[in-house]
């Protein structure tokens, strides 16, 4: 159900950023040829090969680091991943992982490793703090609307007036408007999302039942505290590219076991370097190339011929600070501007079965301030599916409030607040409790964020950038967003070192025919706007 397309392309940066190879050989023979040295004494070939093979040093184990790291061993290279935490292969998001439809690239990874880890697409729901608002199908199952009728037609809103509906059409205007280019992003992230959809006329119950709780756990924070820009990004590529993108999948038991432990042991076989609890602290680099030699860590340096950095905003916040080489560079500076998101998960085992709505649900409305998403795990995990009491989890963002609390008065909390959409949980009693505290984990798409966040290459040549906060023109998010930006970074590694093969980036799924022809209408409107006399006097 699960299977992707088969047909792939290289990701557009490629033709320019990578204009060094010319006529370089992506077929299978010719890496082998170029890396080993095309030797015929075995023996030989091998000792020439562990000596030239050339060193990358990825630093972080989330899906950006692992997927340079996993594209980089089939090339050939010396691959050392560094782990500042204790646990190799540690999801960049935490708690329940959800995989939506788009999801190709990290779909076809999992199938390239022969994992079959994920439920059935599953149908969801969302509350507000008056209860339950929507519920969502499984779209594919359903006859394909133009985008956003699909959505608008088949989502079944159990309390929003047609009328307050409605009020969301002009808003395609701005999701024309935004075509994920840099002058996109510059002009929308300046404003919060609760601007746009004040601009574009929403109705004050339509932001207060759905988009409010819908970016509370998209976005992961209030809309005033989030970019219009990612705003855009975000219910583009999940809800209105295609009617089936909102379609969810999820691991049949943690991110971590299903997929990363295994996918880690993958990488071991292949002579990968897993290393744990080392911190980095600093780059070594050459005054006279600006190339990093030596990537240190506390006492420790290891030698390279390219880095990729694949870590949160937070991570590399701490290194930044501690680091000669990085606070002199002014791309790195601003990265200081940048902000995480808490977060709190808490996984219950309750006494008795209470009767949980559906597989995963979006709530909001407990303060205005920060969102959740309930799931039975009875439903989504194996180890779960017999137990005879409920085993639930609840993933709560933007958790600044629960943070700080003891384990019982997280507990209590959390059962007052989802007792108003699970019936009968106040009677049921907590028997265990396990409770996940994650300081700013989560990006923060704050308005005017775009502006301080990196992209890929970085001033220093051989030094490369990854993660879902780095700036990419693919137009994916979330998990999958964080694996293509590893990719990418693969793809400038063997770029720079010239050997091996490009990773195959699967494109997002073309847009619809109105969509492409609004858009080149939009552009062609907007070039003859800019020639207006005092067209950019007013501030936009």
């Amino acid at each position: 159900m699960l299977a992707m397309s088969k047909w792939f392309t290289l990701t557009p940066f490629m033709s320019n950023s990578f204009s060094k190879r010319v006529g370089f050989s992506n077929s299978p023979g010719s890496v082998r040829a170029h890396v080993n040295g095309g030797g015929d004494d075995t023996n030989n070939s091998k000792n020439n090969d562990k000596k030239k093979k050339k060193k990358v040093v990825v630093v972080g184990s989330g899906w950006a680091g692992l997927g340079a790291a996993h594209h980089l061993c089939k090339q050939g290279y010396d691959v050392t991943v560094l782990d500042g935490g204790d646990c190799i292969g540690s999801p960049d998001n935490v708690g329940i992982e959800g995989f939506w439809y788009p999801y190709k690239n990290i779909f076809s990874l999992v199938d390239e490793l022969g994992f079959k880890p994920f439920t059935s697409w599953t149908k969801s729901a969302q509350y507000s703090g008056e209860g339950l608002e929507v519920e969502f199908p499984v779209y594919q199952e359903l006859p394909q609307l133009p985008t956003p009728l699909g959505t608008l037609y088949h989502t079944r809103f159990v309390r929003l007036p047609l009328v307050d509906r409605l009020t969301s059409l002009p808003l395609m205007a701005a999701v024309i408007d935004f075509d994920n280019t840099d002058v996109a992003w510059k002009k929308y992230d300046s404003i919060t999302a609760r601007e746009l959809f004040k601009r574009f006329g929403c109705s004050e119950r339509l932001y207060q039942d759905i988009f409010g709780p819908l970016l509370q756990v998209g976005l992961f924070a209030p809309a005033e505290q989030c970019s219009a820009a990612a705003t855009l990004g975000l219910l583009y590529y999940l809800t209105l590219a295609h009617q089936k993108h909102f379609d969810v999948a999820f691991c049949r038991g943690t991110t971590k076991q299903k997929i990363f432990e295994p996918w880690v042991e993958s990488l071991k076989a292949k002579g990968c370097e897993m290393l744990e609890d080392k911190k980095v602290t600093d780059f070594n680099f050459d005054e006279e190339t600006g190339c990093v030699t030596e990537v240190v860590c506390g006492n420790e340096t290891y030698s390279v011929d390219a880095v990729v950095v694949a870590v949160g905003i937070t991570s590399l916040q701490e290194t930044i600070k501690k680091s000669a080489a990085l606070c002199k560079r002014e791309e790195f500076l601003k990265v200081l501007n940048l902000a995480g998101i808490d977060v709190v998960t808490v996984k219950l085992w309750l006494d008795r079965k209470v009767a949980i709505p559906n597989p995963s649900n979006a709530c909001a409305g407990f303060d205005d301030l920060f969102g959740c998403t309930v799931f039975d795990l009875n439903v989504i995990h194996d180890e779960h599916k017999d137990d005879t009491e409920t085993v639930l989890e609840a993933d709560f963002y933007h958790a600044n409030e629960l943070l700080p609390l003891n384990d019982e008065l997280v507990t209590e909390k959390v059962i007052s607040y989802l007792s108003k959409y699970i019936n009968d949980l106040e009677r049921a009693c907590v028997v265990d409790k396990e409770i996940g505290r994650f300081t700013k984990r989560l990006t923060h798409f704050f308005p005017g964020s775009y502006k301080s966040m990196m992209r890929g290459s970085t001033s220093f040549p051989n030094l490369f950038m990854a993660g879902d906060w780095i700036i990419t023109r693919h137009g994916s998010w979330l998990q999958e967003k964080s694996y293509v930006t590893g990719l990418e970074a693969a793809n400038r590694v063997v770029d720079y070192l010239e050997e091996g093969s490009f990773a195959k980036v699967i494109p997002v799924e073309e847009e619809e025919p109105h969509i492409e022809a609004l858009r080149s209408l939009n552009r062609r409107l907007n070039e003859v706007i800019s020639q207006v006399p005092l067209s950019s006097y007013f501030l936009q």
